[in-house]
């Protein structure tokens, strides 16, 4: 007989092997990309701060990992939605997919030109290896507590996250997105401080 455990979350078997292997296998990915494994400037930081300078995105975290963070929530929310059948290994190897995906895009020259021009990430380089794996991993603790939390909480932490951000550097997933897919002029000015 199945614990409950397994029968909430499915059976872990080899899925667990398969997500972690996802993630180096993108890292290689991007290294062939010619993607930087570290910052340039030859060292690597556990908190990188300033969301405007050449070490953005080139450290372990920075203000930009709530945005991924947010990622596993909501990964783990539309799966539960239109996946729930599939247990939660399944589900994570397919949110992590998706978040290697979106590493691998995010880091072409196409998007990176985009970003400089939409957005206020003017000379955003695009990210070192090793900050695109620290993003998935942000992706997997956002999507563990999506698991284990009330929806509600997973909710105001979203929501919360999204706020604090915004805030401190007038930029966020919400404000990525937009600007990136519709960028607008006033919220650019509202941007850069103007």
């Amino acid at each position: 007989m199945r614990s409950l455990s397994e029968r909430r979350h499915g059976r872990a078997g080899a899925w667990p092997f398969l997500v972690l292997g996802i993630a180096p296998a993108a890292g290689v990915i991007l290294l062939w990309m010619g993607r930087v494994p570290i910052c340039e400037c030859g060292y690597v930081k556990l908190w990188h701060a300033n969301a405007f300078d050449s070490g953005n995105s080139q450290h372990l975290l920075d203000w930009y990992t709530p945005s991924h963070i947010a990622h596993g929530f909501i990964f783990y929310a539309l799966l539960h939605l239109v996946a729930r059948r599939l247990g939660y290994w399944p589900r994570l190897t397919i949110a992590t997919l998706v978040e290697v995906a979106w590493e691998i895009v995010e880091n072409t020259e196409a998007v990176i030109q985009r970003y400089r021009e939409a957005t206020i990430a003017l000379g955003y380089n695009g990210d070192s290896v090793i900050n695109s794996m620290a993003d998935v991993a942000a992706m997997w603790l956002g999507f563990w507590l999506a698991l284990r939390l009330p929806v509600w909480v997973s909710v105001a932490i979203v929501v919360a996250m999204e706020l604090f951000v915004g805030w401190m550097i007038r930029d966020n997933l919400t404000l990525n997105v937009l600007m990136l897919l519709w960028p607008l002029e006033s919220v650019r000015a509202w941007q850069a401080g103007a």
